[in-house]
This record gives structure tokens, C-alpha cells and sequence, in this order.
């Protein structure tokens, strides 16, 4: 087991904004069929194609995101080929017709899309972060053959118990809130701006007022793009009722935790502990940033990731 520090970037030139970063950033959109889900997934090569021979990073988002929150990670990634889907009834991919979504669903859809958009031959990691997280450790618990898992802001602990727990049970009342009213009302109430404008400053760490805006932006436009209620609430039921924890010990794949200071829904501590479970596990830890590291420190986390996955076992 080792835990790392990662160091914040000291350079003379001015940092990149996030639209600088994205500006060049070109992934080809494809679709494919998944327990009756047309999901949406996008391929990034950095317009290098020969990148096709290259290991392959699987890029899962988290709880009501879609493919653009992991973006910035993936303009790092940039001797790699990226694929990053949407999940189930989330952004532009349709939501499962038959199956709930909830953690099982969602498990089995990326063990089957992972092994049928995997290049033969090539080596294959898998990136989760928040509620991909769990998603991506329980896959590999459950026999997805990766040769990495990296964990970005893990669920290391039940969500009930983290530092804002009292928010969290909040929060299921309110996502009960939203299935139960009226469709109109309860459609209004999810997407309400406000509410989520109020959940992005909870979340938000940095100062940089030109990030904090940006990414206030990013959740307005990407936040409320669902299926339905009932997949919100689904979705949202699996994200509170398991954490990678539960599944850490079936793990035997190499794995990197990159965990943040001060991250308000699992503290440090529980990610310390998270780090034992795990049977081949290295923690690195990003200084003062919160929940976000994919949008605040990405270049942080790029680095982590690049570093890990150079290293021996």
C-alpha cells in the first residue's frame, strides 16, 4: 500500500482556462446497443488514430453527469485512446427499457460495453469517479478483466456517514420529492437552477473566480440532462446505497485511488482506510480541492494517472 501527495503545478506561464484546454479537443461520437440502451459514447485520439494500437482508457462519469465532466481529464490522457459514454438515461444515451437502474444495471451494462468496444489485443484500464466509481470497482469486483482500475474521488464510505451526511439525507428526500409530485411539478423541481446552482457551490473549492464560473456553467447545461424522473431517482437510490468499499476486497486489479483533501463526501480519513481493502492499491492525494478534482485540478489528476499507470507493479 502507498499514499502519495500529489504537488500542486508551479510554472511561469499563465494556467490554461478550461476553454483553452478543450479548444482542440476532437472525439468521434459513436453509439451501440447495450441491454436495449442506444449508449452514446465518444473516442478520443487526440487526431493521432494510430492511437486505435494504444491502451485504452474507459472513462465513467458520475451521479447526473455525462461524458463532458470527464473532458478535461481526457485532454490530458493525450498518449492514450479515451472512450467516455454517457450512462443509461443520462445525457444523449436512451435509458434502460427493461432492467432498473440501479448499481446491478448499471454493472452488467459496462461489463458488456467495455468487452464490446474493446480493442483485441490491446491493454484496457478503466477510470471511474464518484459514482462511477462504484460502478467501475464493482464491474471489476464481478469479473470485468481490466489491467488497471483508477478510482477518481471513490465513494469510500456509505454516503449517510460522510462529513455532510445530513445533506445527503437531504437529498433523498428530495429526489423522493421529485418522483412522487405531479410530472410537471416534480420534472421542475429536479432541474430547478437554483438547486442546482446551490449544489455546485457546496461542491466548488477553488478561488479562481473564472473556474468557479465555468463550472457552475458546466452543471447548469449538463446537470438536467436525464431520461426521466424515475431514473434520476433510480440512479440516485444506487449512488447513496453501496460505496466502493463493499466491493474493495474482490478487487485484484492494480489500483489507484486519487482522493482530495478536503472532499466533503468521503473525508480522507475513510479514503485511508478505503486503501487497506484493496489487495494491490496506491493512494494519491490532491491537495485542496474538494469533489471536483476532475474540473479543478485535472492536470493533478492527469499527472497521477500517467505516472501510475508508467509504473511497475
Amino acid at each position: 500500500m502507498t499514499v502519495m501527495t500529489s504537488q500542486t503545478t508551479n510554472s511561469t506561464e499563465p494556467a490554461r482556462t478550461p476553454e483553452q484546454v478543450l479548444s482542440g479537443l476532437q472525439g468521434r461520437e459513436a453509439t451501440i446497443e447495450v441491454m436495449g440502451s442506444t449508449t452514446h459514447y465518444w473516442v478520443y485520439t487526440q487526431g493521432n488514430e494510430t492511437l486505435d494500437e494504444r491502451p485504452t482508457i474507459v472513462l465513467v462519469h458520475g451521479f447526473r453527469g455525462d461524458h463532458h465532466g470527464l473532458l478535461l481529464l481526457t485532454a490530458g490522457l493525450r498518449d492514450y485512446r479515451v472512450i467516455v459514454p454517457d450512462l443509461p438515461g443520462f445525457g444523449r444515451s436512451q435509458p434502460f427499457p427493461q432492467h432498473i437502474h440501479n448499481l446491478a444495471g448499471y454493472v452488467e451494462w459496462l461489463t458488456l460495453f467495455t468487452e464490446r468496444i474493446r480493442p483485441t489485443g490491446t491493454t484496457l484500464y478503466l477510470l471511474g469517479h464518484s459514482f462511477g466509481s462504484i460502478i467501475a470497482s464493482s464491474a471489476v469486483a464481478g469479473g470485468l478483466a481490466v489491467d488497471r482500475l483508477i478510482l477518481v474521488n471513490p465513494i469510500g464510505a456509505p454516503a449517510l456517514s460522510g462529513p455532510r451526511g445530513i445533506l445527503t439525507r437531504f437529498a433523498v428526500f428530495y429526489y423522493w420529492l421529485g418522483a412522487v409530485l405531479p410530472n410537471r411539478l416534480g420534472y421542475a423541481l429536479l432541474t430547478n437552477r437554483l438547486i442546482v446552482r446551490i449544489t455546485s457551490i457546496a461542491m466548488v473549492k477553488t478561488s479562481d473566480k473564472h473556474l468557479r464560473r465555468w463550472i457552475h456553467q458546466q452543471h447548469d447545461r449538463y446537470f438536467s440532462v436525464f431520461a426521466s424522473r424515475e431514473v434520476v431517482l433510480e440512479a440516485f437510490r444506487a449512488s447513496v446505497s453501496s460505496d466502493v468499499s463493499s466491493v474493495a476486497d474482490g478487487v485484484t486489479a492494480p489500483t489507484l485511488l486519487i482522493a482530495a483533501e478536503h472532499d466533503d463526501i468521503t473525508a480522507l480519513p475513510a479514503q485511508r482506510k478505503l486503501l487497506t481493502r484493496f489487495a494491490n492499491a496506491r493512494l494519491d492525494v490532491i491537495p485542496r480541492v474538494g469533489h471536483l478534482v476532475h474540473y479543478e485540478t485535472p492536470e493533478e489528476a492527469v499527472t497521477a494517472i500517467t505516472t501510475y499507470l508508467m509504473t511497475d507493479d
